[in-house]
């Protein structure tokens, strides 16, 4: 479900003449998950793909403290289980925004959901979809799309993407390089631009397991949470 408020926050479920109405279908699809994020995430999420990389801004890129201290083996992969962790602190530190009405409503919206589901089916339902989202986020073979998309593998290539049969439960978001290309185009049409322009993404770096991915990105001691290009932004930053 986290990827499909992914999906949402780039507007393809209504369009991008309907803004408002993906916002509250993207509150529909958070609501499984169990904690408010969908509308925080479509925000910061924008400034990823206008900043990709860029200082302050892109909270896709791990702090210094990740970088100097998750360095070893044990370390990353207790990163890895940790990454939601990760993903709600790092906005908080390095790019705070003021808190917009959308997510006033979407953390009252989850909130009410969250009470219903104890009030109706008890404390070990809520644990149990609370426990899921975490584990689904952290040590997860889906989960290696965060790891897959960004980190340097090879020297040289910032993006990279992944072409196995998870796609099909994903919203083809393993074909990264073609969504950061085109990041209006609906993910089930990417397999399509992919085959349109295969000339200039059939010989890039790519993927075929997510599995493989986390397996490398803990025992490659050349890799760690710093493996990230990060820019310098110059002139007039817009954020979302």
């Amino acid at each position: 479900m986290t990827l499909a408020v992914h999906e949402i926050s780039h507007n393809s479920a209504f369009g991008n003449a309907k803004p408002l109405w993906n916002r509250w279908f993207g509150m529909f699809a958070n609501l499984p998950l169990g904690f408010p994020y969908s509308v925080s995430f479509k925000r910061y999420h924008m400034d990823h793909h206008r900043y990709l990389g860029g200082d302050g801004i892109d909270v896709d890129i791990p702090t210094n403290f990740e970088g100097w201290f998750f360095c070893t083996r044990f370390r990353k992969l207790i990163w890895i289980i940790l990454q939601p962790l990760f993903y709600a602190i790092r906005p908080l530190s390095i790019n705070p925004k003021p808190i917009s009405r959308l997510e006033i409503i979407n953390f009252l919206v989850q909130v009410l959901f969250d009470v219903a589901i104890y009030y109706f089916f008890g404390v070990k339902s809520l644990l149990y979809m609370l426990l899921g989202s975490v584990l689904g986020m952290g040590v997860h073979p889906i989960s290696g799309h965060f790891i897959a998309e960004h980190y340097m593998f090879l020297k040289g290539y910032e993006t990279y993407s992944y072409y196995g049969p998870l796609n099909m439960l994903t919203f083809n978001v393993g074909y990264h390089n073609e969504h950061h290309d085109f990041p209006n185009v609906p993910g089930k049409h990417l397999p399509v631009l992919k085959e349109m322009a295969s000339e200039y993404y059939d010989n890039l770096p790519q993927y075929k397991s997510w599995i493989k991915v986390l397996y490398d990105f803990v025992m490659d001691d050349t890799i760690s949470p710093y493996s990230r290009v990060k820019r310098q932004l110059k002139g007039e930053v817009k954020e979302e």
